[in-house]
């Protein structure tokens, strides 16, 4: 179940990224807590304890940041993109009888505006087949795109000594090679973005991609089929979504998924579609 508390997209700074990315777990967990606090926090309550059940995102997080540390130790090379793909399509969305998880503050079934990709699988994360990563000069070349001041990039990026000029831009943010897809029609008919994925599985690796979509959205992933001979080799696949929805009935969201899979792997990635 999504906790209440739990952030919700969309993101109102860039829409054409889907977010959240992921949940981990918020609820009630056991942790360390300060002895100058009581576990109440009621002035009235005089005991003093090392741990306490808490609850909220400053739970999740830590767990998150665990397995961001589990990844990096195991593959040291790997970017901190690499290691967000890596959790992200390996999540998973549905509880332990097969169902969609639960969204606590609505009592009905979440989407990826409540979960993001999904809840986040340590184990799964460890070995994702593909990623999705984002160099450096991408990132610099996504700051542009949003109009941040040249300077305050420069101190965002100074430690990766890039030649910054803002003279390269994206002419639509939602080619940033993301792990997941935010689709905004508005008065658009066809929108097209291409992304890149990096074999980090074996060699000779075969993977065909399905597309779960709304029946007002046509999805044409180009090609439909990739074979990687090498580990580390990169291949690029072209996704166009085409708006069926008449103009009067353009409104509201809906969301699909497009997954790249094999027998061993399952590289799952998020879409949210929106109108308005």
């Amino acid at each position: 179940m999504v906790a209440s508390f739990s952030s919700r997209g969309p993101s109102l700074v860039t829409p054409q990224i889907l977010k959240p990315d992921v949940i981990a777990p918020g609820v009630s967990i056991l942790a360390a807590w300060p002895k100058a606090v009581n576990p109440s926090q009621l002035e009235e309550d005089k005991r003093i304890t090392k741990f306490n059940i808490i609850s909220g995102t400053s739970m999740a997080c830590p767990h998150a940041s665990g397995i961001v540390a589990l990844l990096k130790a195991a593959y040291p090379t790997w970017s901190p993109s690499a290691i967000k793909s890596a959790i992200m399509t390996s999540a998973y969305n549905v509880n332990n009888t097969n169902s969609p998880l639960r969204d606590l503050a609505k009592g009905a079934s979440s989407n990826p505006w409540a979960y993001g990709s999904g809840h986040l699988d340590p184990k799964k994360a460890l070995s994702p087949g593909l990623i999705y990563d984002i160099s450096k000069e991408d990132y610099s070349k996504f700051f542009c795109s949003l109009h941040y001041p040249h300077d305050i990039i420069e101190m965002f990026m100074s430690h990766l000594k890039l030649n910054i000029s803002c003279s390269n831009k994206f002419s639509d943010i939602g080619d940033l090679n993301y792990p997941s897809f935010s689709v905004l029609f508005k008065n658009k008919t066809s929108i097209q973005y291409s992304r890149e994925l990096r074999n980090v599985g074996p060699v000779n690796s075969m993977y065909e991609v399905t597309v779960t979509a709304p029946s007002t959205v046509q999805v044409t992933v180009k090609p439909a089929k990739m074979v990687f001979k090498k580990v580390g080799e990169k291949q690029r696949y072209t996704v166009t979504f085409n708006n069926k929805k008449n103009k009067e009935a353009a409104v509201g969201a809906a969301f699909g998924w497009i997954v790249w899979s094999n027998a061993q792997y399952k590289v799952s990635s998020s879409v949210a579609f929106t109108w308005t």
